[in-house]
Order: C-alpha cells, then structure tokens, then sequence
C-alpha cells in the first residue's frame, strides 16, 4: 500500500497528479490519502503529526511524505525504512521525528532521476515514481547513508513538542505531545487559559472547554460543540504547558 501525506490540499489540482503517477508506476497497489491538508510549509509541526498517523498502517507501507518548501533547493531526497514502513520525501527535517523514535530505522539516499524532473513538483516526479518502485519491491536507485549526520535538519529537536501542530475543521487543535508522556498532568495552559482534563466530549457540558488524549495518542484542546480555535484564538505554533 502507498499512502500520501502532504501540505497539497485538495482543492488544486496536485493530489490527482500524485494519484495518477502511482496509477501509472504502480498499477494495481492501492492508495490511501492519509492527510493532504498538513498546514503549510509547517516542517517541525508535519513531521511530529506523522509518527501518530501512520502507526495504524501495515508493515511494508510505503508513505510519501511531501511538505517542501524548499523543493528545487538544495536539500536531498531521502527514504527511511522505519518500523518496518517506509518514508520517502525531502531531507528537510521532515521524517526526523520517525528517525529519532525508530530504534533501526536505516536512511537511503535517492539517486535515481526521472527523464523529465520539474524544478517545482517533486512530489508527483520524483517521490511518487520513488514509491512506486519502493512498493513493488523495487530497491536499484537508492543509497545507504552509512554514516548519520548529527547535523541533519531536526536532530535536535526534542521528541515531544509542546505546540499545536494542526487545527482541525471542528477548531479542535492537536499538539505535538503524545498523552503517554504527559506524567498524569490534570491542568494545561495555553494563551494564558487553563483548561482541565477531561476523557472525552461526553463527560463535560457543551461549552465547556479542556483537553484530552485523542484518537491519535495526541494531547488535543477543545470545547465540546464550539471551536477551540475560534474562542481562544488558537494558532498553528501557540506553545502549551502542562502542570500538575
């Protein structure tokens, strides 16, 4: 199986073009969109979003993951066999996350080129035909990186980050610390509210906002039946804390 996990949206017109070279390289394995509204060009924020989403996924998946905002730079194209799944998109600290929290994870350059490579869709051109090759047990046209750089974009970023990283249609927003390490906290702080924690929607009034553990393993913000967003002015990047 593939599955797509970009910042394209779905509006325009890059996600059928993403389906069709995968139709085209690797008929007959099926496709999955598995978020293709990742905010914008939001690196740190996509790449610990990732590790929760594709945890329900089958051994040997492999996920294109595409939030560059730097394609046609200098910055490599990669793929990471981790957890038995594999990652293919740019070295732009995207998959470090998956990296740090695999303990054999093992990183390939792509060497490979397509005949006709645009400067601006690397997605469609390069990782898609990349996937398809990955999928069909195709190895030729990536490189071990035997030696791992300490220096890579997001190797120093910390496992947990205590931020929001995406806001979803309902004004619910998700953070980039998972629920197991929260420590039994019961109070979280965020653009100076203190909100309590709550198991889920049903165990508080409507209109009554707290936190939760998500359907992800993610600590999430939300007002039952309200935006979460919209009453606090909740932004992509708004730092949280969690406190006793």
């Amino acid at each position: 199986m593939i599955a797509l996990y970009t910042d394209f949206g779905v509006q325009d017109a890059y996600v059928g073009q993403m389906h069709a070279a995968l139709a085209r390289d690797a008929p007959g394995v099926p496709v999955i969109d598995l978020l293709n509204c990742v905010p914008n060009f939001a690196i740190r924020a996509a790449a610990h979003l990732l590790p929760a989403l594709v945890a329900p996924l089958p051994s040997q998946t492999v996920v294109i993951c595409v939030v560059d905002p730097g394609v046609g730079g200098s910055r490599e194209p990669i793929a990471v066999l981790a957890g038995e799944k594999w990652f293919v998109g740019p070295d732009n600290g995207l998959l470090a996350v998956i990296e740090q929290r695999s303990t054999n994870s093992i990183r390939y350059r792509i060497v490979w080129r397509p005949d006709r490579l645009s400067h601006t869709f690397h997605g469609r051109d390069l990782f898609a035909p990349v996937a398809a090759r990955l999928a069909r047990q195709i190895r030729d046209g990536i490189e071990v990186v035997e030696a791992y750089d300490a220096s890579n974009t997001g190797s120093d970023w910390a496992d947990e980050f205590d931020a929001i990283i995406y806001i979803d249609h309902y004004g619910n927003a998700m953070t980039g610390r998972r629920f197991i390490t929260t420590n039994s906290c019961r109070r979280l702080k965020v653009r100076g509210q203190c909100l309590d924690f709550a198991r889920t929607f049903g165990d508080v009034s409507v209109g009554d906002a707290f936190w939760y553990e998500n359907a992800y393993g993610l600590v999430e913000i939300a007002i039952n039946q309200r935006s979460a967003a919209e009453c606090y002015s909740l932004q992509l990047g708004d730092e949280i804390e969690l406190v006793d």
